[in-house]
């Protein structure tokens, strides 16, 4: 069956916990899943590398983006707990190819190894990336369903009125969308998945739709599961990747607009039909939005 990052406990036996429910079982067990930065042996070059591996596996082989994110999951946890050897940037290959590998078995996708490798000039036998496979088990303590921010949306959304259809696809997709960027992030390992999840929901909900978002907020950072100071924390760091992502221009919401519209001309619309001109215009726009984000997170701080 594939893995579902939505539900990474559905018909699952590798976590053991007294917990009927499944959010509060989440919650529970989310931080073993965690690559945090204290503590452990984390190489920021070896990760950079690893990274861009993964990276030019998703995109010049069309991979799906979620077989990617689990990838650098399994990379980043796996890098807390061992040391890269210094002087063989071999290894950070073979690892980063191992980590795709268990991802797209974990997501039962077809990648074709050899022909990636074949571009990059350099191939590692099947039997070299096996042997790499159970060494990040190992690492992993064999946990492959990880629980990482993907897990946590459907219960913030759940905070969110008026629960209409169309609002909370719109704030899924643009939540998504940040997810994916903010993996790259290192300051992103700092948080616990489901704080990030409900930072990239409220940077969605300030920006696709300001009337509901001053409720959405306060909903969300009253919830017994969230640490309001993370969350502020998390957010300002959210802002920090959409900021540095002024080239991947948003579109405004206007009130004739809906959501599901919004998003729909977002994603229809080409590099090559935007302007330098409207590209600035755009990029300001962003920022006086980030800006009124943060001006509105400590309002709420106060």
């Amino acid at each position: 069956m594939e893995f579902d990052l939505e539900n990474p406990l559905t018909l699952s036996n590798e976590e053991q916990h007294p917990f009927s429910d499944p959010i509060e079982a989440l919650f529970a067990v989310e931080s073993d899943h965690m690559s945090p930065l204290a503590g452990g042996h984390l190489d920021l070059s070896a990760r950079r590398d690893a990274v861009s591996v993964i990276l030019q596996a998703q995109f010049g082989c069309n991979l799906d983006p979620f077989v990617a994110y689990l990838a650098v999951n399994y990379l980043d946890r796996f890098l807390s707990k061992r040391e890269i050897p210094s002087g063989k940037p071999w290894i950070v290959r073979l690892l980063s190819i191992s980590c795709l590998s268990l991802a797209s078995k974990m997501k039962k996708t077809d990648l074709n190894l050899a022909d990636f490798q074949r571009e990059e000039g350099f191939i590692f036998d099947s039997q070299t990336i096996q042997r790499m496979e159970l060494i990040v088990l190992g690492a992993l303590d064999w946990r492959m369903r990880s629980i990482t921010p993907f897990s946590f949306l459907r219960f913030f959304l759940s905070f969110f009125s008026p629960a209409q259809a169309p609002f909370l696809h719109a704030l899924k997709a643009r939540a998504s969308q940040t997810l994916f960027k903010a993996q790259n992030e290192i300051k992103m390992l700092e948080f616990k998945p489901s704080v990030i999840a409900a930072a990239a929901l409220l940077s969605a909900a300030h920006e696709l739709l300001p009337i509901q978002f001053a409720s959405f907020r306060s909903a969300i950072s009253s919830c017994e599961f969230v640490n309001k100071e993370k969350l502020w924390e998390c957010c300002n760091a959210i802002g920090d990747v959409a900021m540095d992502g002024c080239n991947l221009t948003f579109e405004m919401v206007s009130s004739s607009n809906t959501p599901v519209t919004v998003l729909g001309r977002h994603c229809s619309r080409s590099e090559s039909e935007r302007t330098v001109g409207s590209s600035s215009v755009e990029c300001d726009l962003k920022k006086r939005r980030i800006s009124k984000l943060r001006g509105a997170l400590r309002l709420s701080q106060a």
